[in-house]
């Protein structure tokens, strides 16, 4: 009689687990040369084979990480660590060789230095201005997208940071080894706090080794791992006990780009009047160096970024577009739609902050939970607009995290090739993913309350 799957499964974890047979810490540096073997042939595939390729072979490293995130809290500390952060080092230095693949934004990142170095507002000229004429080049200028249709959509904090790294150097280069530090820092709050939590520091392998932030930040040179950076340190303070300090540092992570507000709800404590005055001063202070421009200030995003991303429309808001397929087009259906998701996320907010559960860990969830549920109303279009909940991977670990994280990959396409996936489909994929994962992860937390119960009677 053939033995049961489940068997097979049982007797394969158990050699995994053997440490005179397999031992997890050289599992892990197996998928670790496997996870090296991918990126290495990933921009290859990606110009041979389009976007689908990177799409594949990103999610199947994804999946590897899992794997190894797994492997990596049952090996020993010390030189698991060392082949982690060895490995994330080797990845971004590898994938830094390549010119940005599926964006580039970097370079318009460059251009706004170089703008406010020669003391003009980047909220004023399109980079095809004849005003700004004098400062194009041969190797950013052309490369940067909506040359001719938009002015800058980045918030003032990224301004202030592209000021400061064109002085060091005014190329992508430069500009993505500055962000590169960014997620320095990103990595050592992580740690940081996997210690305070009591928890294996290996599992930094689910940030450091995971496709997301290697190919976002180190290759297209994302501004989110400033925000990212930002946000974290934010959270670290306020958890601490320092929470109007914390509220300062995560304003100025969305004013880099405004996908962290919802962690102030996690931080914030009701009829607490002191921290929204305090986020109101810190946004009035960071622009009014830009207010020469009146409301352009908001740059593209108020002059057709909403509408270009199908937002305006609800083209691209994932549950709405699903409503319509259903029920088709009213009249009225965005308006309603935005209000109803502001409620949700201002009622989600409000039960987070007076929660009665103040531990580092329950925090770290409630946050982490509102940041999939904003990702989910406001359903981004693009896959680095994710990277604000890749610390949460290594932090909690949660299945809807690890869904959202790798899901996310499926928003890479960029190129119209014969395998096109619709952009509903890539979204119902990433979305439904999440839900499947949500229900995973009650039916599990039902099945240990069940457990516990038994055990005690």
């Amino acid at each position: 009689m053939k033995p049961l799957p489940g068997a097979i499964a049982g007797q394969f974890g158990r050699l995994v687990r053997s440490d005179h047979k397999i031992s997890p810490l050289c599992l892990l540096a197996g998928i670790g040369v496997v996870l090296s073997g991918l990126t290495l042939v990933t921009p290859y595939a990606f110009e041979a084979a389009g976007d689908n390729a990177f799409i594949a072979l990103g999610i199947l490293a994804g999946l590897l990480t899992i794997v190894a995130t797994s492997l990596a809290e049952r090996s020993p500390t010390g030189r698991a660590l060392w082949l982690i952060v060895g490995l994330g080092i080797v990845l971004r230095a590898y994938v830094l060789l390549f010119d940005p693949l599926l964006s580039s934004d970097v370079y318009r990142y460059v251009w706004d230095g170089r703008v406010q170095a020669a003391g003009i507002n980047p909220y004023r000229f399109m980079p095809a201005d004849e005003s700004l004429a004098f400062l194009r080049d041969r190797m950013v200028f052309p490369q940067i997208n909506r040359a001719d249709t938009a002015v800058t959509i980045y918030p003032p904090v990224a301004q202030f940071f592209f000021l400061i790294v064109t002085r060091i150097g005014e190329s992508v280069t430069t500009m993505r080894l500055a962000l590169l530090g960014c997620e320095s820092v990103t990595v050592i709050l992580i740690v940081v706090l996997l210690r305070r939590l009591d928890r294996p520091v290996t599992r930094i392998v689910a940030y450091l080794w995971h496709p997301l932030p290697v190919w976002e930040i180190a290759n297209n040179g994302h501004i989110d791992a400033l925000m990212v950076a930002l946000m974290l340190l934010g959270m670290w303070i306020a958890l601490t006990g320092r929470a109007l300090r914390g509220a300062v540092v995560i304003t100025l992570s969305v004013l880099v780009k405004p996908y962290a507000a919802p962690v102030l709800a996690g931080i914030w404590r009701p009829w607490d009047v002191k921290m929204p005055l305090v986020v109101i001063a810190t946004v009035a202070l960071c622009y009014l160096p830009y207010l020469s421009v009146g409301s352009g200030v908001f740059g593209f995003l108020t002059k057709g970024y909403l509408t270009e991303q199908g937002i305006s429309g609800g083209n691209d808001l994932w549950l709405l577009s699903l409503w319509r397929l259903v029920f088709g087009y009213h009249e009225g259906d965005v308006a309603a739609y935005v209000a109803l998701a502001a409620l949700v996320l201002w009622f989600t907010g409000l039960s987070v902050a007076r929660s009665a559960h103040h531990s580092i860990a329950s925090r770290l969830a409630d946050i982490n939970m509102l940041l999939l549920l904003a990702l989910l109303l406001l359903s981004p279009n693009y896959p680095w607009h994710f990277l604000v909940i890749m610390p949460f991977v290594a932090l909690c670990g949660s299945a809807p995290t690890w869904a959202v994280s790798i899901g996310a990959l499926l928003l890479s396409e960029q190129l119209d090739w014969d395998f096109y996936i619709p952009r509903i489909v890539s979204k119902s994929i990433l979305f439904g993913g999440l839900f499947l994962a949500c229900a995973f992860t009650a039916w599990r937390a039902r099945m240990q309350r069940i457990a516990d119960s038994g055990a005690s009677q």
